[in-house]
């Protein structure tokens, strides 16, 4: 039978998601609820409900009934079901005068076909199927499928808030006419134009769930539902530097990076240090405001700490807006001041995906045997493992729990069902086929398929996705680095990788796609297992990433290249553009620190660094003091902060984290949080040091 993964209802117990399901208030119906055209009707019913199209009683043989959901972005790429009558395996879709790529379109049954949907304008358009050249097939439902105005790029993000998005419009309509964005009908608590067709948002803190998004102008109001989903995630980023180039006044926002609320009476400075600085200390709203001052009409640095937060440092701030989240210190006496922060759970109900893995059938409609594995020896069994694409293509690969494998003797109308849950959102599903050894859990991949835009609501079934499995793992590709030459500390080795992005930040991990190499190479570094990019992966792009690190947990001193793109294995792929590894200079390696003076060298050879970014661990890890840096080698000043309650690093062993960073397109006055972690740097390079504050 299918398997079942459980899923977390609430904080207090762990359930299965039938459960979950179960409990949910019947007819659960989407935000979207709408009529797919004359005669058709769309629900979600309750327990492992199935969403329903139904049209008018008719001897027409055939017909086109509805789209399940009704709606999407205009970008496309949308997982779409097509109710009617009549189809065969040769069915075609158009979306009003556009053909669904054929690779995209998969026939279920006679009554329903799965297609991606393709790029189109926003608005209503028709809905149209054939079955291959025969024009007397042909039915069309008219309005049958509606193109949003806008989308959001994250579409997902905390319920805290704070996530900074992308509102993407068409045709130009905001550039002098946008006047307010909301998500869910709550204000962007930040908001910039970014061009004709783009703004930038900060999400309000919301309640968890699919919610629309609206666009204000002046003279129409443009609405997506569905369009963006309050869940747990660390997608998206919050914070940073913005609006327009300092010219005598500053503001500086401060908020809590676990409950995204604002920080009352925050210590803000604007300068190097106290007594040559200007201090003040935010009001209710978490915001306050320097002005008057002639140290505000050129770059300043700008530090920001609270009672039991942890102190950021942005130095040489060129704009005059600093949005700040600061992270509470979990001790003792920090929650013994007041409720802990949230933690320890996921409260978000998820919904239900049910579908078939498909091989290709040579008969209509029919199941066929796993043709493109091969026969299992003694000790071995074949076996398919569900994934969901990841927005970090530094995982490894691990074998799926039990709850997203398909063998053969699982059932299914034309493939081998599956049934598991997931968090609500729009997910990239992909599926991996092949041999597993029973005794050592190994698996070698033969097989993948996927199916992208697949769209999960809270507490109900996204039912029949079929997911084809008819790209073979044959492809190789090669990789050339050049890494930076080690020095006394390292990095010895190479680790390379190689990943498969379905769209954006969305990747699939397949197996042996990582190596480890010493340093230095002797030849290019191969990999064979990857798909090629035809058919409904027309559009993807393998990733490639590498990282000269040091040791068997390949550790810092390491400098990373993290994603270098190709559509072809034909040539090899040349990896460039390695930062060199940073040396901090001032606090010298196992001395004292003095709380305010930083320097970096980074020795020759290497790319040169856009920005450094020192990250001061103190107290056992419990807080860290984070430092933006525009420069590569530098030396500054931060201001002495031990002056502030439970508001500074603790006196002891500190660990000093160096990162140079290279950042592709870099406007330091337009960084945000993302830009100061790994995952949001184009390369980077990273050191560990030992110091001590008295």
């Amino acid at each position: 039978m299918p398997r079942q993964i459980l899923l977390t209802c609430s904080l207090a117990a762990t359930v299965a998601l039938a459960a979950c399901i179960a409990n949910a208030p019947s007819n659960i119906q989407r935000e979207t609820q709408a009529s797919g055209g004359a005669g058709a009707s769309f629900g979600v019913g309750g327990s492992n409900a199935t969403t329903t199209i139904t049209g008018p009683d008719t001897s027409d043989p055939h017909a086109t009934l509805g789209a399940d959901p009704p709606h999407g972005a205009f970008s496309g790429g949308q997982r779409v079901v097509v109710a009617g009558k009549g189809f065969t395996e040769q069915v075609r879709v158009w979306f009003g005068d556009v053909e669904a790529d054929p690779a995209d379109v998969i026939a279920i049954n006679p009554t329903q076909v799965q297609v991606n949907t393709p790029p189109q304008d926003p608005g209503e358009v028709d809905l149209t199927t054939q079955n291959g050249d025969d024009e007397s097939t042909r039915r069309t439902l008219v309005a049958g499928y509606t193109y949003d105005p806008l989308y959001a790029d994250p579409d997902n993000g905390p319920i805290a808030g704070g996530t900074v998005i992308i509102i993407n419009g068409k045709n130009g309509q905001w550039d002098q006419t946008f006047q307010q964005a909301r998500i869910d009908q709550k204000p962007c608590t930040t908001i910039e134009v970014l061009g004709p067709d783009q703004l930038r948002c900060t999400v309000p803190l919301g309640t968890q769930g699919t919610k629309s998004i609206s666009v204000t102008t002046s003279s129409e109001v443009l609405t997506a539902l569905d369009a963006y989903t309050y869940q747990d995630s660390e997608d998206g980023f919050k914070g940073g530097l913005g609006g327009d180039p300092i010219a005598g006044t500053l503001r500086v926002l401060v908020y809590d990076n676990f409950s995204g609320q604002p920080i009352p009476a925050a210590h803000v400075i604007a300068g190097p240090n106290l007594s040559t600085g200007i201090y003040q200390q935010t009001d209710s709203t978490g915001v306050t405001l320097f002005s008057g001052d002639p140290l505000l009409d050129a770059p300043v640095t700008v530090t920001a700490t609270a009672e039991c937060h942890s102190p950021i440092s942005f130095v040489d701030v060129p704009v005059d807006t600093v949005t700040v989240y600061l992270d509470p210190v979990l001790t003792p006496q920090c929650v013994g001041s007041g409720d802990p922060p949230p933690g320890g759970g996921n409260p978000v109900q998820g919904g239900l995906v049910t579908g078939e893995l498909v091989w290709p059938s040579v008969q209509e409609f029919q199941k066929r045997d796993w043709v493109n594995i091969p026969a299992a020896d003694a000790g071995e069994e074949r076996i398919a493992y569900l994934y969901l694409a990841t927005r970090n293509p530094k995982l490894a690969f691990s074998t799926a729990p039990t709850a997203m494998q398909v063998d053969e003797n699982d059932p299914g109308e034309i493939g081998y069902g599956f049934s598991f849950a997931t968090y609500p959102g729009n997910h990239h599903l992909y599926a991996l086929a092949g041999l597993r050894n029973i005794a050592t859990n190994q698996f070698t991949a033969y097989a993948m398929g996927v199916a992208k835009g697949v769209a999960v609501l809270p507490g109900a079934e996204t039912a029949s996705v079929l997911i084809p499995m008819d790209h073979a793992l044959d492809q190789a590709l090669s990789l050339d680095a050049t890494p930076p030459a080690p020095g006394a500390k390292g990095p010895p080795r190479l680790d390379a990788r190689v990943v498969i992005e379905l769209a954006k930040r969305a990747y699939a991990i397949v197996p042996s796609m990582q190596k480890t190499p010493l340093l230095p190479l002797q030849a290019p570094v191969s990999f064979i297992g990857l798909p090629g990019l035809d058919g409904d992966l027309t559009g993807a792009r393998y990733i490639t990433s590498a990282e000269a690190v040091t040791g068997p947990t390949l550790a810092a001193p390491l400098s990373v290249v993290s994603a270098v793109a190709t559509t072809t294995t034909s040539i090899p792929v040349d990896v460039t553009g390695f930062v060199a590894i940073p040396a901090l200079q001032s606090p010298a390696v196992n001395t004292s620190w003095d709380g305010s003076n930083l320097s970096v060298q980074y020795p020759t050879g290497g790319f040169p660094a856009d920005m450094t970014v020192y990250e001061i661990l103190g107290g056992g890890g419990l807080m860290r003091w984070l430092v933006a840096v525009p420069a590569a080698a530098h030396a500054i000043e931060l201001p002495d902060l031990s002056g502030f309650a439970d508001a500074h690093l603790p006196s002891g062993s500190l660990l000093i984290g160096v990162y140079g960073a290279r950042i592709d397109d870099f406007d330091y006055g337009q960084i945000g949080y993302v830009n100061l972690r790994p995952q949001g740097m184009s390369a980077y390079s990273l050191d560990v040091f030992n110091v001590h504050l008295p």
